[in-house]
């Protein structure tokens, strides 16, 4: 590990006698688990509190920032290095040699308790969470390291993507309630049984049904239940009726992630990684209940637009019905964030150039546009939208959800096998967290967004 450029940080005030006796401190390569998380530990703790005598970051000087950045890069360093050795053994240390289930907010609480520094508390995270995200100290780096070094494992990776996998258990406790009745309103996102299909409407109408912290668990917990439900045999995603003016009384199919939240920094770092290895893979994958795999074709209803996330939605769908002159939009460019898992799936379906010209600088599709044809199967007058969705519903169960679900798995083996995922999740683990604590996307969220200027 490099030594720490102690003159930058001299600068910023600090004694000669104390930067060397944290330089000093330095994690080396080589311990055995236990000694060398105790090491990394105290290398880590020392740098932190170091760390903290700092003013906060919106009222340092320009020394101050550079002194700040220099510190927190040794810790990531120190972390990395830790878990470029260690990650595989300290996750299969957590669950008990692989025994027990730990989704991604409690694997990365339990590190935090087990090797103190490698990730930050929870009363650390609550903190900063009242914080604009130009106000954060950036610790949720720390998150984004821990969970790249896991998934980069093949066997703790495949492991937490199965945990992943799993049914919520307000899922497993609402099952018995939704086959009884038909329908679950959740608030942020609604699921109702009718024939053999789960209508799982996204539900955030002031919001144009953009994504948050609100609405994930809501729609992760809907995916389940149409996946658990045996009565059901496909899944309709489908936008809620909204309030924006613009668009009042009417469907839209969803824009993506809340940008005025992110910037006002109401979005947990751990959203995106919940979000793509929870409901969204299980939308591609199904879900594993105890052991079994469950997994259901699914129809996206596009109204209006899909934008950012909801675009990203249309790449794990079977079937994709939009109306006539419905956007489809990857903002990757003007947020600054990794659309997901855009980068590996959207070059399946309109080629590698156009997908780089959509991520890269800021393609957007029609729906009704010739272009467009590679990533709608139908696109309908918005009046006839409803009759085609019902159709194309009893189209794909009239053979059966077996002959379906068996076609399904197995030009998934081709495409998109999980490994090829868990190094894809592995590397945009790591990536999206320098993006999310960075300064060019406050910057892009005000420049493009006027996010500065929208109250939450």
């Amino acid at each position: 590990m490099a030594s720490i450029d102690q003159s930058t940080l001299a600068g910023a005030g600090f004694s000669a006698r104390e930067l060397e006796e944290w330089s000093a401190s330095l994690p080396e390569p080589g311990a055995s688990l236990h000694a060398a998380a105790r090491s990394m530990s105290e290398f880590v703790t020392r740098g932190a509190s170091i760390l903290e005598r700092l003013p906060k970051p919106p009222r340092r000087s320009a020394g101050e920032r550079t002194a700040a950045r220099t510190i927190s890069e040794s810790l990531n360093r120190a972390r990395e290095m830790f878990l470029s050795s260690y990650a595989g053994d300290l996750y299969e240390q957590l669950t008990g040699s692989y025994r027990k289930a730990l989704r991604l907010e409690e694997l990365v609480e339990a590190a935090a308790t087990s090797v103190p520094g490698l990730a930050p508390t929870r009363a650390q995270l609550d903190a900063e969470r009242g914080l604009k995200l130009a106000e954060k100290e950036g610790i949720e780096l720390a998150q984004g390291l821990l969970i790249s070094s896991v998934l980069a494992s093949p066997q703790a990776g495949r492991h937490l993507l199965e945990t992943m996998l799993e049914p919520t258990p307000e899922a497993v406790e609402l099952l018995e309630q939704f086959r009884s009745t038909g329908a679950v309103d959740l608030g942020a996102a609604r699921v109702t049984r009718i024939g053999q299909a789960g209508l799982l409407e996204l539900s955030n109408p002031r919001h144009l049904n953009a994504e948050d912290g609100a609405t994930l668990r809501p729609t992760e917990i809907a995916v389940d239940l149409v996946l658990l439900d045996p009565e059901i045999e496909v899944g309709v995603f489908r936008g809620a009726v909204v309030d924006h003016s613009r668009y009042a009384g009417t469907r839209v199919f969803g824009s993506g992630i809340n940008l005025t939240y992110l910037y006002h920094g109401k979005i947990d770092f751990l959203f995106y990684l919940t979000r793509d290895l929870g409901y969204v893979n299980k939308l591609y994958r199904g879900v594993r209940d105890r052991g079994e795999e469950r997994e259901k074709l699914w129809i996206a209803a596009v109204e209006q637009f899909a934008i950012g996330g909801a675009c990203q939605l249309l790449h794990v769908m079977d079937h994709v019905i939009a109306t006539r002159g419905a956007r489809l939009y990857l903002p990757a460019r003007k947020e600054g964030i990794i659309p997901g898992a855009s980068n590996l799936r959207l070059p399946r379906f309109v080629g590698d150039r156009a997908a780089r010209q959509a991520i890269l600088s800021g393609r957007e599709w029609t729906a009704g546009d010739p272009d467009a044809e590679l990533l709608c199967d139908e696109v309908v007058a918005p009046d006839d939208l409803e009759g085609a969705l019902w159709a194309r519903v009893q189209a794909l169960t009239s053979s059966g959800l077996v002959n379906a679900a068996a076609n399904r798995r197995a030009m998934r083996v081709g495409a998109e096998p999980l490994d090829l995922f868990r190094e894809y999740m592995a590397a945009y683990a790591r990536e999206q967290a320098y993006c999310h604590l960075s300064p060019a996307l406050v910057r892009n969220l005000e420049q493009y967004w006027n996010a500065h200027q929208r109250a939450v």
